[in-house]
């Protein structure tokens, strides 16, 4: 029993393994309750082209979660970004010299409030919330509300290379967002920046007595998730070949999301990236698997709170001495405790 439980530990050391059995549990219900739909790759092809954002942005979120801080800003960079980028490709015709100028944006935003939270000691939700309401103000500003058309965009190389199809079918995105997550796992996990942040978000004041710079290093994480959400932007715009002021909007909540249920914790100290990856695909396939199942459309968000919530009530449980404490269960339920008189062999003592 004990080499089983052993065994059980393991897995559940797994990171990212439990989203991952949601993931894979949620895609077969889908496959049996609409299988005209989940049998076939268009499906699937649809969900590696507009997931992509959603993980990108996810991977930045996860870090600053990791540091014990949040950032409400990434929605208004995501706009920024592709303002930037669309408006320098309509005017100029330069789509890499557009690109580098879109994720300077983005680390411009950043580097702001990691000023902010840094230097002058503003809380990190009041600093970039501000920061959303301004730089999503100054988009529209600057767009003048209207949403720009680029369809020229699509012949470009910059599109091949990020957001075209290989072999005509595969988006090429899928694969820039997974080769994201492993990257930015090493870094998280294997650097010494990443190491930083984790004990930044355990105890920044332990932190600054073992020599880390912890200013700096959140001036550098905020910045980096500048460039980050910008980079999704920039995805965004290109796949849908158009910008409009309102583009990231959508995106606060549900990047959110899939971070939590990933298993990232909201106090801080750890992050995991894997989770995050299995989340963003839950989140991104639960609308239109819903909506394929045949549910009705007012049951939709009902359905998605079950799931969020089963994924995080998994990830607590499936957590550090959840999976023994299971197995401890399991075994009493299943050998029921000896009566009072037969612990002694079944003779009375009296």
């Amino acid at each position: 029993m004990s080499r089983a439980t052993s065994r059980l530990s393991f897995i559940g050391r797994l990171e990212g393994l439990p989203i991952g059995v949601v993931l894979a549990v949620l895609y077969v219900v889908f496959i049996f309750t609409a299988p005209a739909v989940f049998t076939g790759y268009r499906i699937y092809m649809s969900f590696f082209q507009t997931v992509p954002p959603l993980l990108v942005l996810g991977i930045g979120l996860t870090f600053v979660i990791t540091a014990g801080e949040i950032d409400l800003s990434f929605p208004a960079v995501v706009a920024l970004s592709g303002f930037v980028f669309t408006w320098w490709f309509k005017n100029f015709q330069t789509p890499l010299i557009g690109f580098v100028l879109a994720l300077a944006s983005g680390a411009l935003v950043g580097y702001i409030n990691g000023l902010l939270v840094a230097r002058l000691r503003v809380p990190s939700i009041m600093a970039t919330l501000a920061a959303q309401f301004f730089w999503y103000g100054v988009t529209v500003l600057i767009a003048g509300g209207l949403q720009i058309d680029i369809a020229a965009i699509v012949p470009t190389t910059i599109h091949t290379i990020f957001v075209g199809r290989l072999f005509g079918v595969f988006p090429v995105q899928a694969l820039w967002s997974l080769g994201l997550v492993v990257f930015f796992w090493f870094i998280l996990n294997r650097h010494k920046f990443g190491e930083a942040i984790m004990f930044i978000g355990d105890n920044a004041e332990v932190a600054r007595v073992m020599g880390i710079n912890v200013e700096g290093t959140r001036i550098r994480l905020f910045t980096l998730n500048g460039v980050i959400a910008a980079f999704a932007g920039l995805l965004l715009t290109m796949e849908i070949n158009v910008f409009f002021p309102t583009q990231g909007t959508a995106f606060l909540l549900s990047v959110m999301a899939a971070v939590f249920i990933g298993g990232t914790s909201i106090a801080g100290g750890q992050g995991v990236l894997v989770g995050t990856f299995f989340g963003s695909y839950i989140i991104g396939s639960l609308e239109a698997g819903v909506v394929a199942s045949g549910i009705g459309g007012y049951w939709v968000q009902l359905v998605e709170g079950l799931v969020m919530a089963a994924s995080v009530i998994l990830n607590v449980v499936i957590g550090e001495g959840g999976v023994s404490m299971l197995s401890r269960a399991a075994r009493k339920w299943a050998v029921p405790s000896p009566a009072p008189g037969e612990a002694s062999g079944g003779k009375d003592t009296a």
